[in-house]
């Protein structure tokens, strides 16, 4: 079952890296040519850049996160590469949303919002992908490196949840 999980997790993570590296490509390149100015350009452009997120990056990526979640608890992880791991996932997460934002705005325009660039969406991409792909593969020990995090983030303070934040 292990097997069959990481199988799927790592397919779903290849097609929402993927995606997520060609939408800033997408935006960039194809919804700023001239053509996207006229009402068939500008539908092509919307459809192309909506349907592959809805219906490709965005599936993929929960996908992935479900099964990336389950291997946690199926294998018992909890070492500190894999919460840094965490952290960038946390990281591509937020700049798929950037981009799904970018989306939608681009669509709501009509051809008329100016894009912000998402080149450095890109490059925030390649560095966190590179991270994720480094700590997964040589799951190095960053015990050393919590010793520096502040008191509060190392050990539990005790609290007690507000009851209004508990679901049950």
């Amino acid at each position: 079952m292990i097997a069959l999980t990481k199988a799927v997790h790592i397919a779903a993570l290849a097609v929402w890296c993927a995606g997520l590296l060609a939408l800033p490509v997408i935006l960039q390149a194809y919804g700023r040519r001239p053509e996207t100015r006229t009402q068939a350009g500008f539908a092509e452009f919307r459809l192309l850049a909506h349907r592959a997120y809805i219906a490709l990056i965005t599936p993929a990526a929960v996908i992935a996160v479900a099964a990336g979640t389950a291997l946690i608890f199926m294998e018992g992880l909890r070492d500190a590469w894999l919460m840094a791991k965490l952290a960038a996932v946390a990281g591509m997460v937020l700049i798929h949303a950037w981009l799904g934002h970018l989306i939608g705005k681009s669509g709501e325009g009509a051809g008329r919002y100016r894009l912000p660039s998402p080149l450095p969406a890109l490059g925030a991409l390649i560095v966190l992908m590179a991270a994720v792909l480094w700590l997964v593969l040589a799951k190095p020990d960053l015990a050393p490196l919590a010793e520096h995090l502040p008191d509060w983030l190392r050990q539990p303070l005790g609290r007690e949840l507000d009851p209004a934040l508990v679901p049950i």
